[in-house]
């Protein structure tokens, strides 16, 4: 059918046009933000653009929810600009008429946005966190660099290396100085290198020396050494002892129906609801005078773009402090926004005026103030 072709078709260029920009802008913010994050000790610097992707993955429901709305908007902006929906309208096509193309070319997106807030989402959290952990754990010599003092990870050691040119695994002129439990430690070594013994990691030193003292004791203890091994990581691959909110499962969230974990929920939950949601409002509010413009139906129809997801995120803190019941705040925003989308509908669809409904329900009034008038 030509009516429902064309407009699928000119829905599909605008939604990708739509998301290819909106994808290189939130790429660069987050290359942008995921480089600071690096520069500060958060992630591996080699794990950039592997975190990149999966935070551009986790925001991908929304990306494709903003999508889906404006590309909606803009399509239907436009026929009614350059006069396409009075051909359609003249043909017999209403505006409810545009119901099921829409979702004809809808209904794919929003199996997708059901499918990356249900189980994408939170694996590409997990992995994000997955990293950060890894990274936190690494051994305290790999935070080390050849010709800089570093601190280790516990805050109780300080190293000074001079990496070895012919192994990454050996340095020369190796300094450590410890302060643990009262007792102040400086060891050096002419050369070290690192030995796995299962999943701990030593650092072994040769040929130097250790001075040892007691805060509250002058007296120095000097040692030399051809051979010491120190600990310098322990089980660096253990699994995460902690899961965030965001990274947990769908079904674990609805196996404990804690305020916490529900409020996490009614944000999984809420965006395939509100998809749908906006694809309603964005039909009816398209609906403009060419000759008063669009800027106010369009600014209207972002605002509540804005208000709805703002709506979402706050609805997060509302039942993570028992403010207001799951159930019902599912029911009223999903609910409420699909009503009053509905009713814009209807009433785009055939053309309610105030106005003319008041001549018609009150004939007599109008028609004295227009004698009045004259």
């Amino acid at each position: 059918m030509l009516f429902h072709s064309s407009l699928r078709k000119e829905l599909a260029l605008s939604f990708g046009a739509i998301l290819l920009v909106l994808i290189t802008v939130v790429m660069t913010m987050t290359l942008i933000r995921t480089l600071g994050e690096a520069s500060r000790g958060v992630f591996n610097p080699s794990d950039v653009m592997i975190i990149m992707g999966y935070v551009v993955l986790s925001d991908m429901p929304t990306l494709l929810c903003m999508c889906l709305f404006m590309s909606v908007l803009s399509v239907l902006s436009r026929m009614y600009r350059e006069s396409e929906m009075v051909i359609w309208f003249g043909s017999g096509y209403g505006l409810g008429a545009f119901i099921k193309p829409l979702f004809q070319f809808a209904w794919p997106i929003l199996i997708i946005i059901a499918t990356l807030s249900f189980f994408i989402l939170p694996w590409s959290h997990s992995r994000i966190e997955d990293l950060r952990d890894r990274f936190e754990k690494r051994g305290d010599i790999e935070r080390v660099e050849p010709g800089r003092f570093q601190e280790s990870s516990q805050g109780d050691k300080v190293f000074f290396i001079e990496r070895s040119s012919d192994n990454k695994n050996s340095a020369n002129n190796v300094f450590i100085a410890t302060n643990a439990k009262g007792v102040e430690t400086i060891t050096s070594a002419t050369t070290g290198k690192i030995e796995t013994i299962g999943n701990d990691k030593f650092l072994v030193l040769e040929n130097g020396q250790r001075m040892e003292r007691s805060v509250d004791k002058e007296d120095i203890t000097i040692s030399k050494f051809e051979k010491y091994s120190v600990l310098m990581a322990q089980d660096a691959i253990s699994a995460r002892s902690y899961a965030p909110l965001n990274s947990m499962s769908t079904r674990e969230l609805m196996n404990n129906p804690t305020p916490n974990q529900l409020s996490e929920l009614s944000w999984r939950v809420g965006l395939p609801l509100s998809a749908m949601n906006l694809l309603v409002i964005g039909l009816a509010s398209a609906n403009i005078n060419p000759r008063s413009g669009r800027a106010g139906n369009i600014a209207l129809s972002f605002l509540l773009f804005v208000v709805y997801f703002n709506l979402l995120i706050l609805g997060k803190s509302w039942i993570n402090n028992g403010r207001v019941n799951f159930a019902t705040y599912v029911l009223v925003l999903h609910g409420g926004s699909f009503l009053m989308a509905v009713i814009w509908l209807v009433k785009s669809h055939f053309n309610w005026n105030f106005n003319r409904f008041m001549m018609t329900a009150f004939p007599q009034r109008y028609s004295v103030n227009k004698k009045q008038a004259l």
